[in-house]
């Protein structure tokens, strides 16, 4: 029969026999726990000899003695020579001391588990009876994946300190949500949502979780900015877990920035959560690559809502740069006015990209001097990002004429 304890190890001397590669790796994990640490070996491999080299270690170079566990709280034994970790093995129980022994688990009176940390949870695995290394690392690899898809409620169960997590959403799949997003989630007491990004995992929620919806439609901001920094803030404050879910990235037109600063003036603990832009996920979604050698090396980004920068409109006149408008429906006219009053070509190509990533994902392409109408006509509605520049026309990734044939000869 074995029992699972977690030891506290911060500040508490630990007894390492050994130094070659197991040696290292054992100490790597003792040091990230806060082991106060001693090594005894005549000799160290390169990777535990840097670990010492960068402190942290006490390294005796010499045979393991018997003294050697005076003062300590465990002894791991990895010498590599089974009668000398024997040996370490009965020293340690003459001294009701655990010991694990790495050449042979059954001679210790300890393991170490197979063990993985996601986020702030450590999980580890033992075999009961026999040891069986090879498939315990199985099965913490195998259980470690589920909790960081979030696919187990993390929720804390006892009050602690509130945080928010500002998590970028992506464009709309939910696939395109990163681990640690949905990791988040899972830990969320809370959960302020956009109305862009995926808002399909809502429906994935844990049963109890609050869903407070502040998002934000063209000349619609039902939740001005200040009150949605004031929830996430009031929030944390009671010791609850917020996620701030958003489309796209937080800090790419997302406002991220504004509630990080509101988060940190409140003493708020605050993380941010890198999402896939909607700026290189719809434009790739649809096929059109942002950059491509012997068209376009360069990339713009600019918001709708202010119009072309000075930068914007030399690149497109000049056609030196693929420019991509995040919320550019509404001001697509006066995009479109200003390029070309700027001097852009009026066969420049332009395609919109709506709802990336989505089931009813469409894009819409045309000429700089048309794009307008033809928006108008098919009825163009934001979510939509519009790719400007040469990358954007037509048939641009399609293998030229003859290229199948040369490549079957």
């Amino acid at each position: 029969m074995t029992t699972l304890l977690g030891l506290d190890l911060r500040a508490r001397r630990v007894l390492l026999a050994g130094g070659g590669p197991v040696a290292a790796r054992r100490a790597a994990a003792l040091l990230g726990d806060g082991a106060d640490l001693r090594v005894v070996a005549p000799q160290l491999c390169e990777d535990l000899a840097e670990l010492a080299a960068a402190g942290g270690v006490e390294w005796c170079a010499r045979r393991v003695r018997e003294d050697d566990l005076d003062d300590v709280w465990l002894v791991h034994a990895a010498t590599g020579d089974r009668a000398v970790d024997a040996a370490l093995a009965r020293w340690s129980a003459d001294r009701h001391l655990w010991c694990v022994v790495a050449s042979a688990v059954e001679v210790g009176t300890a393991r170490t588990p197979a063990s993985a940390v996601v986020g702030d949870v450590r999980l580890g695995v033992v075999s009961e009876g026999a040891p069986d290394p090879g498939r315990t690392r199985a099965v913490s690899t195998a259980l470690a994946a589920v909790l960081r898809e979030g696919r187990v409620d993390l929720r804390r169960q006892r009050p602690g300190r509130g945080r928010v997590v500002l998590v970028g959403g992506g464009p709309g799949d939910p696939d395109l949500l990163t681990l640690r997003g949905r990791r988040a989630l899972a830990e969320a007491d809370v959960v302020v949502t956009d109305r862009l990004g995926p808002a399909a995992v809502l429906g994935e929620l844990a049963p109890g979780v609050e869903v407070v919806p502040v998002g934000k439609a063209p000349g619609h901001h039902p939740v001005p900015q200040e009150e949605i920094n004031q929830i996430l803030v009031e929030r944390a404050a009671r010791g609850q877990v917020v996620v701030r879910l958003k489309g796209g990235d937080p800090f790419v037109y997302g406002r991220g920035g504004e509630e990080v600063s509101a988060c940190r003036a409140a003493g708020v603990d605050v993380e941010v959560v890198p999402g896939v832009s909607s700026a290189l996920a719809a434009p790739a979604a649809a096929g059109i690559p942002l950059t491509h050698r012997g068209t376009t090396a360069a990339l713009h980004v600019v918001n709708g809502h202010d119009g072309l920068d000075a930068a914007a409109a030399t690149a497109l006149r000049d056609r030196t740069a693929t420019v991509v408008v995040l919320m550019g429906v509404e001001s697509l006219p006066r995009l479109v006015a200003h390029a070309l009053r700027d001097g852009a070509d009026p066969d420049l190509p332009v395609a919109i990209v709506e709802r990336a990533t989505t089931a009813t994902q469409r894009v819409t392409r045309a000429r700089l001097d048309g794009i307008v109408a033809v928006a108008s006509t098919v009825g163009v509605r934001a979510p939509a990002v519009v790719v400007l520049g040469d990358v954007a026309a037509p048939g641009l990734l399609d293998p030229p004429p003859g290229a199948a044939e040369a490549g079957e000869r």
